[in-house]
């Protein structure tokens, strides 16, 4: 290793005789290395949301070790949140995590969650961030009532509010008011430090926070952080398209781009196009969802998704697409297409991000295009039962993220874990890809496997070349950066099926060891 913490040379000592002035380090003999994983779909929120209280029905991780145990009913959840709103008597109560697909019987609603305060506002985050559900001082607070006509605004069947509120822009006004916006969860010394510390234990040393609105203040704060020595994490942040104007973002993602560091890139665009499978909110093509209201929301119109895809396209920014169900596939697709054929951007690398729906005519078309997938393979197993049951039903649920197809189709290929809606974890999300099980150990589609090999380029050199960065970092080779996952056991020796149950001991960042826990 160099002194800039490059990789001078792989092999074996003989190998690497004719460099002069080496030092032969034994600490991993028993260890096994691999190119740091790459995690291409996460947030920073996974280093600030555990200032709340998690009400998810999984148990979970926190970045300092703490395991917190799921919740399985609506009366288990009030009683954790009014836990919490006698441990801190003032200000708002908030916890995050929860889905109620998983919790039986009523809907969770204000009525609900006055239960924990009438004079606080309260607020539940679901697991996928694009609902949430408030009480009633929260709805006061932004102003809804009986005269509010907003999409994602929801009311029950006598018209009086549910509670519940759908995508961004029913959601933000409650969340600014109350000091949870996305802005605000993106920030902070303290939310960096425990996104590192959660990558650490999972052996990622390059990360996304892919929606961030990228202020002058927040990318001051993040120079600082990650300039720090000791700071052990490659961050790309992304900035959010719904921070300006669309004629605006252009000049902002190519400032940004100035400020990029070794440990801080920046440059790309993250548009959110729909929803949530999960939450009814994604946009879905005929036949729609196999169970449930459908409660499709566009955060972007297809019209404007155009002319933005357009606009950023002829200045050559990178763009990072969420788009969940197929009719936002289509419509992201559509919109690269017009984008691309206006202006040709040679190695553009648009990603689809989640990209979940997406069938075999329109992969066929993304690959045409030279775009890449990042597919949401955690969802196979923390949602693939309710997929298969509820939301898309036994056929489509077999085909959702479909890995073997894209690659066989010619497109590059990430997995990822969109840390904190499920937990980060690069591993465990290969094992998803590799054996496509639900929690319940149903085998969701079994010719969309891939196999370990590249399960593991998914979440090494795959994601790298999403993020423009496999010239640096994703695999183990001369030149490149000298960030390793240090492993317990040895993937190939534990197979496929056992590949969640791998050990992890910690990283190597720029050649310097860190082991998980150990900040």
């Amino acid at each position: 290793m160099s002194a800039d913490g490059t990789i001078l040379g792989v092999g074996t000592p003989n190998d690497m005789s004719h460099w002069t002035d080496t030092v032969r380090d034994d600490r991993f003999a028993d260890k096994v290395l691999m190119p740091g994983f790459v995690e291409g779909h996460a947030h920073l929120m996974e280093g600030s949301i555990w200032e709340y209280t998690y009400l998810g029905h999984f148990g979970r991780i926190a970045p300092d070790g703490h395991h917190w145990p799921g919740v399985g009913t609506t009366e288990a959840l009030i009683s954790r949140l009014q836990e919490c709103a006698s441990v801190a008597p003032e200000g708002p109560v908030v916890g995050w995590g929860f889905d109620p697909l998983f919790v039986p019987g009523e809907r969770l609603t204000r009525q609900h969650l006055d239960q924990v305060s009438q004079e606080r506002p309260v607020i539940v985050f679901h697991s996928n961030m694009h609902l949430i559900t408030a009480n009633s001082v929260a709805m006061d607070l932004a102003g809804y009532g009986c005269g509010t006509d907003l999409p994602g605004v929801i009311r029950n069947t006598d018209g009086s509010l549910h509670g519940e509120l759908h995508e961004m822009g029913a959601m933000f006004p409650v969340m600014r008011r109350i000091g949870t916006s996305f802005r605000q969860l993106t920030g902070g010394r303290d939310a960096i430090w425990n996104f590192a510390r959660s990558a650490c234990r999972t052996g990622v040393t390059t990360s996304t926070d892919l929606l961030n609105e990228l202020g002058d203040d927040a990318v001051d704060e993040l120079r600082s952080v990650t300039g720090e020595e000791s700071f052990p994490l490659r961050l790309v942040p992304m900035l959010s398209a719904m921070s300006m104007p669309t004629a605006q973002l252009t000049d902002r993602a190519k400032v940004l781009a100035a400020r990029s560091t070794d440990r801080l890139r920046l440059g790309g665009v993250k548009i959110v196009t729909d929803g949530s499978i999960q939450g009814f909110t994604a946009q879905m093509k005929t036949p729609g969802y196999y169970r449930g209201k459908a409660q499709g929301i566009w955060n972007i119109a297809p019209d404007a998704l155009r002319t933005m895809a357009t606009y950023l396209n002829r200045a050559g920014i990178q763009m990072h697409i969420h788009v969940n169900g197929d009719a936002a596939s289509l419509a992201a697709i559509e919109a690269l297409e017009a984008a691309l054929s206006e202006h040709y951007l040679p190695d553009h690398r648009h990603t689809l991000q989640h990209c979940q729906m997406a069938d075999q005519a329109q992969l066929r078309r993304a690959a045409a295009l030279g775009c890449c997938v990042n597919f949401f393979a955690n969802h196979l197993y923390y949602f693939g039962d309710k997929h298969h049951d509820i939301t898309m039903g036994p056929e489509r649920a077999n085909r959702m993220n479909p890995c073997r197809s894209a690659l066989d189709l010619g497109l590059p290929l990430a997995i990822h874990s969109d840390a904190p809606v499920t937990p980060l974890g690069p591993l465990f999300t290969a094992w998803c890809a590799v054996n496509r099980l639900t929690d319940s150990g149903r085998r969701l589609g079994a010719p969309e496997r891939i196999t370990l090999d590249e399960a593991l380029h998914a979440i090494t050199l795959g994601a790298a070349f999403t993020l423009k960065l496999d010239g640096e970092v994703g695999s183990i080779e001369v030149g490149k950066r000298a960030d390793f996952a240090v492993l317990e056991d040895d993937p190939y020796e534990m197979g496929g099926e056992a590949l969640k149950d791998v050990g992890v001991w910690g990283t190597v960042s720029g050649g310097r060891a860190i082991e998980a826990g150990s900040f």
